[in-house]
């Protein structure tokens, strides 16, 4: 039995599963813990990354590995390979300002033609515009800009900061794939290149894509930026170094361990789906995600849905609610239960939480843009503040906040046939059965799962084989549709009111 290992380097853990090549039937899994925190030392993701190959079992017998990571997440190196300050990631709103400034340079729609987007501080591109504003002695000595799979792909081959790894600091040989590329603000999804003239503007210095013809063929950049070069769908950048993780991970005698390309998260969940066109995919993990698979490149100028590319080689528009569980474990906390608990309370109440809404923006808000909006309970009255409608309302908030992503993806023509609800927290029944409530398109539940890891291992068996594998997934519940329009009629209402208090 040939074997591939697929990596999900999240913002709260990293996610290992091993995977038979064939049928794509699990093995073994392993994980480990990151640190809280909108930014984080790349180190971190590094030590948590041996410590769940560990747990699973190391990589005996393992052909292929790939890693899915957590998008945008900005990691600037110096040219000794050394990272330069902690990584600023999505959920970082600091460059809130940056970002807007950067739309009313280029303009929204132009900025959407040419990368598929519009800036929001979750994107690279906002964040190395903050850098160059408020740390300019850091960002004097970058000498590459990577996303957290690029660096961490990097690290696996051997290469790393001079002195603490086999192969020393290569900047020439960081890659990425094209679903994370699109992630940055400055890659342009349609044409498959980098957009530099956008980078040079958010950063003040130029950049050349490594591995090109323009980076020189001595590799060297100059004064430029290195950025990572871009990796086709199936493609392998190397092999893991058979000294980075040590002979208890990867076994004895060590084997070759080919790599694949690596992807955003959201990309390497769709690939572990199998999603098609037509299917809509609801995320609920600490950020909410509303994504789908499309032939076409989608650019909006309103910046709602993001037109990122996918890992095959089309599109993946995306909408991203930066409170997603959370959400509920917050509530959970104020009303002193669990998440089962929780469950069972929002079910007592009837469908609209007898008129308590949940505007739930206890991180501010990226969909809709509102980074310094906070969270906002409405309609509470002596008859209406039961605990039971307060829990169904922070369950309706979390979905009717996704809906709308929902809403933005049909705006712009995308077919919606049935919805896929991924996640930890879809465990919760409360959260299914409001689910067909709150959207009017059929639910299906796959089976629990880590689908961004798997949809990895989909890359390392592409990347080992030459062909994409279509492993069958399988399906844990399907709600019975039971839509209910005026919850959703009631949450904008309230929704409306929050946006126009925070400006």
């Amino acid at each position: 039995m040939s074997l591939v290992a697929g990596i999900d380097s999240s913002t709260q853990s990293c996610k290992v599963v091993v995977l038979d090549a064939g049928t794509g039937a699990l093995v073994r899994e392993g994980r480990a813990g990151h640190p809280d925190g909108t930014e984080v030392h790349p180190d971190h993701w590094w030590r948590a990354l041996s410590e769940a190959l560990d747990d699973a079992g190391g990589l005996s017998g393992v052909s292929a590995l790939s890693v899915g990571g957590q998008q945008h997440g900005m990691v600037l190196l110096d040219r000794e390979g050394n990272v330069l300050r902690q990584a600023l990631l999505w959920n970082d709103t600091r460059s809130a300002e940056s970002a807007a400034a950067l739309t009313e340079e280029v303009g929204a729609e132009d900025y959407a033609k040419r990368t598929g987007l519009v800036p929001v501080a979750s994107f690279t591109v906002t964040k190395v515009r903050w850098v160059r504003d408020h740390e300019p002695d850091i960002a004097a000595r970058v000498a590459a800009v990577a996303l957290p799979h690029d660096w961490l792909t990097w690290r696996l081959r051997g290469y790393g900061p001079a002195g603490a790894s086999p192969l020393g600091p290569d900047l020439g040989q960081l890659t990425t794939d094209r679903s994370d590329a699109s992630g940055t603000g400055y890659w342009n999804p349609a044409a498959g290149t980098y957009d530099l003239e956008l980078f040079r503007l958010a950063f003040g210095r130029g950049a050349v894509e490594a591995g090109t013809d323009a980076f020189g063929a001595a590799g060297s950049a100059g004064d430029a930026v290195i950025l990572p070069r871009v990796l086709a769908p199936g493609a392998s950048p190397g092999e893991v170094h058979a000294s980075v993780l040590g002979a208890a991970v990867l076994g004895q005698p060590a084997q070759p361990v080919k790599l694949g390309a690596g992807a955003g998260d959201n990309a390497a969940a769709a690939l572990g789906l199998g999603a098609r066109a037509g299917d809509v995919v609801v995320s609920v993990g600490t950020s909410g995600t509303v994504f789908a698979v499309s032939d076409e490149p989608i650019g909006d100028p309103s910046g709602t849905v993001a037109g990122f590319a996918d890992a095959s080689g089309m599109f993946l528009p995306i909408a991203v609610t930066l409170n997603a569980a959370r959400v509920l474990t917050s509530v959970a906390g104020l009303l002193g239960v669990d998440f089962d608990e929780l469950s069972q309370l929002a079910l007592e109440a009837e469908p609209g939480a007898g008129g308590v809404v949940l505007v739930p923006y206890f991180e501010g808000e990226r969909t809709p843009n509102l980074p310094h909006a906070t969270a906002s309970f409405s309609g509470l009255s002596i008859a209406s503040t039961t605990r039971s409608n307060i829990a169904r309302a922070a369950v309706e908030g979390m979905l009717c906040g996704l809906a709308g992503g929902l809403d933005a993806l049909r705006g712009l023509g995308h077919p919606a046939e049935r919805l896929l609800l991924i996640g930890g927290a879809v465990q919760n029944p409360a959260v299914q059965r409001i689910a067909a409530q709150v959207f009017d398109l059929p639910v299906l539940v796959p089976s629990p799962g880590e689908y961004v890891a798997r949809g990895a291992a989909v890359q390392a068996a592409w990347a080992l084989t030459g062909e994409r594998p279509a492993w069958n997934v399988a399906l844990d519940g399907h709600p019975e549709p039971d839509f209910r329009p005026a919850i959703a009629e009631q949450y904008r209402v309230e929704q409306r009111k929050v946006a126009e208090a925070a400006g």
